[in-house]
């Protein structure tokens, strides 16, 4: 199947009072480019986020956008410096023996002590968060793949159609070449007949100016590679797979033998059927863009 390089994905995963968001979108580009945006606590997953898409992308200008959301608790919890609160209360005593002070100490008041509570991030299960993670980038990255699909396949309809065309022209100009050589030859027997007026002509003379003529306007060889390209083309566009490159390369080759037929051209017909397919095969290049 044809990939479009156009795409969008979207998945909710939740879990309990966790929930994460992912959405995926996409445009035409060379190669693959991935830009991820997510909360700094997810960054440690972008590595593993990448090789994940690489499974359903090649190719394309990907925005990621994730959101995560966890309001079963506080991410944030307090410490208690058991050590430090008795080096406290031993120098706190001997303070109050040396000079005679009374020692008034209060927890409230130790607890206000540097160090003695912290606030600390509590520590994450990464396994299991990026199980919910890859969760939803995969169920993302599906739905982007099943638009990109769907496009695809709109794309690739649109291309066999424009072969056909393409064909038609071929058609014409192969069946064509040949009648305006004999209508060359006519034409150069009746100029020559009227310059010699009852002389004789020479038919070996007339034969050498109208081969030499043929080799001029003789397109067989360009022809034969435009089927050729055209049949390639469409043989790739039904297996499918990653073939935006190779399409895009068989554009060219066939752009580059019209181009040859259209200099060769010595006849109006035929000069109006190879702009014509010069202008179809520029349609299916500018498609042809689209393709993953």
């Amino acid at each position: 199947m044809i990939k479009s390089m156009t795409g969008f994905g979207r998945c909710e995963a939740a879990e309990g009072e966790r929930k994460i968001t992912v959405e995926m979108k996409s445009v035409n580009h060379r190669y693959l480019d991935v830009n991820i945006k997510m909360p700094k606590k997810l960054n440690f997953f972008e590595a593993a986020i990448r090789s994940e898409l690489k499974n359903y992308i090649q190719r394309g200008k990907v925005d990621i956008f994730i959101s995560y959301e966890d309001l079963s608790e506080s991410n944030m919890c307090v410490k208690y410096n058991k050590d430090l609160a008795a080096e406290y209360i031993r120098y706190l005593s001997q303070m109050a023996e040396e000079f005679a002070l009374d020692n008034d100490i209060r927890v409230s008041t130790l607890s206000r002590y540097p160090e003695v509570l912290t606030m600390e991030e509590q520590t994450v299960d990464e396994e299991e968060l990026w199980l919910f993670l890859e969760k939803a980038v995969k169920g993302a990255a599906e739905a982007f793949v099943e638009t990109r699909v769907k496009e695809g396949e709109n794309i690739r309809q649109d291309l066999v159609a424009k072969l056909d065309d393409m064909m038609t022209h071929v058609d014409f100009i192969e069946a064509r070449s040949p009648q305006i050589i004999a209508e060359y030859k006519q034409k150069l027997r009746d100029k020559v007949r009227e310059l010699l007026e009852d002389t004789q002509i020479e038919e070996s003379r007339l034969l050498t100016e109208v081969t030499l003529f043929a080799d001029k306007v003789c397109v067989d060889e360009e022809l034969v590679r435009l089927r050729s390209h055209i049949a390639t083309t469409r043989e790739n566009l039904i297996q499918g797979g990653s073939v935006g490159r190779k399409l895009d390369f068989l554009a060219q080759e066939m752009n580059r033998e019209a181009n040859t037929i259209l200099s060769k051209a010595n006849d109006l017909e035929i000069s109006n059927r190879a702009i014509e397919l010069k202008t179809e095969i520029e349609k299916v290049r500018e498609q042809i863009q689209n393709i993953e």
